[in-house]
């Protein structure tokens, strides 16, 4: 693109519809089991997955940028596959996104399967449905608000990244040059009317994320209906 600021744009969108894919199909599992789960793990896998939330992005993209690094057992692994190295690419940030906006996916999906209870999957498995069936045929419908706000939120959070993607995707034009780096460029190049405007459109964007969260939220408009 012409246009660096749309392709900022457009490569963010990309990258959080990317991510929010993988934090579904990644997130969905894990927040089944903490969900389900009575082993003595749950807190320690709970913790790691909420670690995010806490830990400062640069701290994260690290360790990450050790990891996937030539010396790190990822990069190895990689090179020795002939996909090169992760860090500096699209795929890199992918990756990074991921372990970052994990968290806002997996806790309101884990928050809705323990919402459901136990009656309607006992009420399942005496209709003779096994626990694949119970899944999705009960689980996944009752708990269809949790995967709204997991999805909404992820999308959200990835959009609005910025330290892990610096640390992770470096400054490449058309690569991995997101709009919360882009921001940054134009404020270092004293360039604030460029700034205001993707800065204001991130403002209005976040805005509408929330909005749409507190009003299509199913759950939330049965609790405001009571």
């Amino acid at each position: 693109m012409g246009n660096p600021d749309l392709a900022a744009v457009w490569l963010t969108l990309k990258l959080a519809t990317v991510v929010t894919a993988l934090l579904l199909v990644v997130g969905t599992p894990i927040a089944w089991w903490l969900a389900r789960t009575r082993s003595a793990l749950k807190g320690v896998v709970g913790a790691v997955v909420a670690l995010p939330l806490v830990l400062p992005p640069t701290v994260l993209g690290f360790y990450l940028l050790i990891t996937m690094g030539p010396h790190g057992p990822v990069g190895r692994l990689t090179e020795a596959l002939g996909l090169g190295l992760l860090p500096f690419t699209f795929p890199g940030l992918v990756i990074a996104s991921v372990f970052y906006s994990l968290p806002f996916v997996v806790q309101p999906i884990q928050n809705a399967f323990e919402a459901i209870g136990e009656r309607p999957l006992e009420a399942a498995a005496t209709l003779r449905a096994g626990p694949w069936d119970a899944f999705w045929s009960v689980a996944v419908p009752m708990a269809k608000p949790g995967f709204l706000s997991g999805a909404i939120l992820g999308f959200a959070h990835t959009v609005g990244e910025f330290g892990i993607v610096l640390m992770i995707g470096g400054n490449i034009p058309d690569k991995t040059r997101v709009v919360s780096v882009q921001i940054y460029d134009h404020v270092e190049a004293l360039e604030y009317a460029e700034a205001h405007w993707l800065a204001g459109g991130m403002v209005a964007f976040s805005f509408l994320v929330l909005l749409a969260l507190y009003t299509f939220n199913p759950a939330r408009r049965q609790r405001d209906d009571r």
